[in-house]
């Protein structure tokens, strides 16, 4: 129940109030759920504001921020963010891409944010993703054909402190559509 989280919160806020005490928000959700809404605005000085707490994530996340707004990544379904454990948030979203549509497969990613949580705040953000087997196959066929995307171009180091990501997605977009056209 998406709503069980907001109302166990009120509730908490409300007995604070009623005890003298300040009010208690769910921090780590709305937290959580304040990350997922600056990631997909594309808007990095946002997400870094957003992220705060979790710096040691942040030249990664950003960088992905920066290849989904490449990629044009388009948010198709977004449950709420769940507390799985006292220590871990995930936040699934569904997206559309231009890098699997690209390869036709008529398939949409989900994408899942998994926060670290500690004393009551998002310490650390990793990502997963359920991309198809034939994402993998067409980066390492675009990876044998043109290596020099990697090496000099726009996917120079790749998720590990490259400065041109959105350039990068942009890159691979148009590698997997040759991929995908090849005979």
């Amino acid at each position: 129940m998406p709503n069980r989280h907001l109302a166990a919160g009120f509730a908490a806020s409300l007995i604070a109030v009623c005890a003298g005490a300040a009010p208690v928000a769910p921090a780590p959700l709305g937290q959580a759920e304040s990350i997922i809404d600056s990631f997909y605005s594309f808007d990095s000085a946002r997400l870094r504001a957003a992220m705060a707490d979790a710096a040691q994530s942040m030249p990664q996340i950003t960088y992905y921020q920066g290849w989904a707004e490449g990629g044009h990544y388009k948010v198709l379904d977004r449950q709420p963010c769940r507390t799985v454990s006292a220590t871990e948030i995930r936040c699934s979203i569904k997206v559309r891409d231009d890098l699997i549509q690209a390869l036709g497969t008529g398939y949409d990613v989900t994408d899942t944010f998994h926060m670290a949580v500690a004393d009551g705040r998002i310490v650390k953000i990793t990502t997963s993703s359920d991309d198809p087997p034939a994402m993998m196959e067409a980066f390492k066929w675009l990876r044998a054909k043109n290596p020099e995307i990697w090496t000099t171009g726009p996917c120079k180091d790749l998720f590990a402190g490259g400065l041109t990501p959105q350039d990068c997605a942009r890159a691979v977009v148009k590698g997997f559509a040759e991929y995908r056209a090849k005979p």
